[in-house]
């Protein structure tokens, strides 16, 4: 059967005009499946109970199940474990910061990327998730928690940009009025460079912050933990990024993870700031957090407090990312490999 909470409105509207008897009751369904979230036809009490059944025959919603949620003590960080109809399993992360609540979402069923810092490539790439998956992780959140997301990033699990389409569709359903209403600039999505998916994103017209998971200033030190950097060559990918700044005229984003001994020296600070000079972006240095798949260490605070300052010193904005759960494995792709 088709899944209803795939469906943009647009295509809910194409495939619905002829089912229902007014073009008012596809806004409802709509809104009842993004904005109150309901799981079945039943609760649409304001569309006929013989149209309703109509729908059943024909669709159904994604199953979702929460299977775990892991609570800090350290900060109100909570971490998801959910089960899709498959059995496969994804994570996701609500997150409170004074700017509001953010959920960190998955975009795949594990990841065919490589990067050494991250575990949730340690069983490679499984499959794409759907939009109606992907939503699902926002609606269950906000379910659980009773708060509302304000901020999504679409930085847990997977490469986004090789789930280009889906990821696409969710946003601009999340996004909408007649569902959550979430602001096209509170959405972040991050990437490992994959550069034609930027040039094509640059073209959306959706002016959301695009984030790069860059961690290293020279191709040759990158390549050694983004093994996807051999074929994302550095150069076009901050050509890539240019191109998207021109064309969008958004402030990007710079993931720079801080691995004691490899990419916190002195020098490495010089060459980043070469990288980026006069760039519109921010530079988000982001203390490791350590995954057990690998022998790296995070850098010390002075090393990183030095390297922010010589970054601040030529002229770039750089901040340094608040590390929350760590009690609870908050980094991608840990809890999930705990559980399989």
């Amino acid at each position: 059967m088709k899944k209803i909470d795939n469906l943009t409105y647009d295509l809910l509207e194409k495939q619905l005009i002829n089912i229902v008897e007014k073009k008012y009751n596809i806004k409802q369904i709509f809104e009842w499946i993004h904005k109150k979230n309901v799981l079945n036809f039943k609760e649409m009490t304001n569309i006929s109970l013989e149209k309703r059944k109509e729908l059943e025959s024909i669709y159904e919603f994604t199953k979702f199940e929460l299977i775990k949620r892991f609570d800090s003590k350290l900060d109100e960080t909570k971490k998801y474990l959910f089960m899709l109809e498959d059995n496969n399993i994804i994570e996701s992360v609500f997150l409170k910061y004074s700017y509001g609540n953010t959920a960190c979402i998955s975009s795949q069923v594990g990841c065919k990327m490589g990067c050494k810092f991250c575990a949730s490539t340690k069983n490679g790439l499984i499959r794409n998730l759907s939009v109606g998956e992907m939503l699902g992780q926002i609606y269950r959140i906000q379910t659980d928690t009773n708060e509302k997301i304000n901020n999504i990033v679409i930085m847990g699990t997977g490469e986004p940009l090789e789930n280009y389409d889906n990821v696409i569709n969710f946003i601009r359903i999340v996004n909408s009025e007649m569902g959550q209403n979430i602001s096209l600039r509170k959405i972040t999505l991050s990437t490992c460079g994959v550069i034609k998916g930027i040039y094509k994103l640059a073209k959306e017209g959706l002016p959301i912050t695009l984030a790069i998971s860059l961690h290293a200033a020279e191709q040759e030190k990158r390549e050694k933990i983004i093994p996807s950097a051999k074929k994302f060559k550095l150069p076009e990918l901050i050509k890539a990024c240019d191109y998207y700044v021109e064309e969008t005229n958004r402030r990007m984003t710079f993931e720079y993870i801080m691995i004691e001994n490899f990419n916190d020296t002195l020098q490495d600070a010089y060459a980043l700031s070469k990288l980026l000079k006069n760039k519109l972006c921010n530079i988000n240095l982001i203390p490791y957090n350590f995954v057990k798949e690998n022998d790296m260490k995070p850098s010390q605070n002075y090393n990183i407090n030095r390297f922010k300052k010589i970054l601040l010193k030529n002229g770039l904005n750089a901040t340094v990312r608040r590390e929350l759960g760590s009690d609870i494995n908050a980094a991608c792709g840990q809890l999930r490999n705990d559980f399989l």
